[in-house]
């Protein structure tokens, strides 16, 4: 590895390899598959979002949006409803179930995560968060779709 930029992109990658180990698996009901993970966690932060803002945000085209929010509606995670502004698009929002089990999937990620950083400082752990943040919002400044935050 020649330069400290190989380096992270190597973590990086094995760092996305360890994103679920240990979670519960879906036989088990637990574990939330990652794109609705991801799907369900915007729409909370955002409110609800039509086909072609969740395309947007995404950076996907909408057929892959389609599915994803189609999985998601048969699972009864999300529910389609008319926009709350009044817009022609429906827009999806969670439902309850969605809500819960996006709430257990996070519930258990960080109990892994606090796990794993159990022998760390508050102030190594409170860094690190602070990279992290960095590194994404320098990513997402980069491709321009930021991620809301709370």
């Amino acid at each position: 590895m020649e330069k400290p930029t190989h380096l992270i992109e190597y973590e990086n990658m094995v760092l996305g390899r360890h994103q679920h180990m240990g979670a519960p698996s879906r036989r088990d009901g637990g574990e939330l598959d990652r794109s609705a993970y991801i799907l369900l966690s915007r729409i909370r932060i955002e409110g609800p979002m039509s086909i072609g803002q969740l395309s947007e945000a995404f950076g996907l085209d909408t057929s892959t949006i389609n599915r994803q929010t189609g999985a998601a509606l048969k699972a009864g995670l999300l529910e389609r409803i008319p926009d709350p502004e009044g817009g022609m698009a429906r827009k999806f929002r969670l439902t309850g179930e969605g809500e819960r089990r996006l709430d257990e999937a996070r519930a258990t990620a960080v109990r892994g995560l606090e796990r794993v950083l159990a022998d760390w400082t508050a102030e190594e752990v409170a860094e690190f968060a602070a990279y992290l943040k960095r590194f994404n919002t320098d990513i997402e400044k980069r491709h321009g779709r930021p991620w809301p935050r709370p």
